[in-house]
């Protein structure tokens, strides 16, 4: 039986306890054990000697399928990994002088990006004399929060930062069905 090294468990040879808690192949408790006992039940099996809880008195070890173990467990983290959905921050300028038309564009363009599981940031970049206002800016942010507000919640409030003003609007969660 070959040696399958692993940083999380031990397995085989690996395993220097002078008495374990071994489990069987069905999973049933086969008692306390010296480590060279179970050893040799897994090789009779076929299979490797895995410690599976490192921590307890004795430590517990499992007759297994090592290979097979390691595959199952790649397979399911891989599943998992493939189920889980990245949220991205997509980015919607807006200037003092944004006009209404482009403004509805950009509102638009935010709900669709928040409707499809993305964050939002908003930001107005303040050039020259208009560091002056900021209110302007501000009341900006929160025409465009309000004209968002059905799809989306604010999750940070407009903050001026330099000469940034930014907002960040998170997708409105789903309303649970029976509700």
């Amino acid at each position: 039986m070959s040696i399958i090294a692993t940083k999380e468990l031990q397995i085989n040879e690996q395993i220097r306890d002078n008495e374990i808690r071994l489990i069987g192949v069905d999973g049933e408790q086969a008692g306390i054990m010296s480590a060279r006992e179970a050893q040799n039940l897994a090789d009779e099996a076929g299979l490797d000697l895995v410690k599976i809880s490192p921590n307890a008195k004795p430590p517990v070890c499992r007759i297994m399928d090592y290979g097979k173990y390691r595959f199952e467990q790649a397979k399911r983290e891989k599943e998992a990994r493939k189920n889980q959905r990245v949220v991205e921050i997509k980015e919607i300028r807006l200037g003092l002088k944004t006009d209404v038309a482009d403004f509805n564009t950009k509102q638009r363009q935010a709900v669709r990006f928040l409707e499809g599981g993305d964050k939002v940031k908003v930001s107005i970049r303040f050039r020259g004399r208009e560091m002056g206002h900021p209110e302007i800016g501000l009341d900006a942010m929160k025409r465009f929060a309000e004209a968002c507000a059905e799809s989306a919640i604010v999750e940070k409030p407009a903050k001026l930062e330099g000469r940034n003003m930014l907002m960040f609007l998170a997708p409105r969660p789903a309303a649970k069905p029976g509700k």
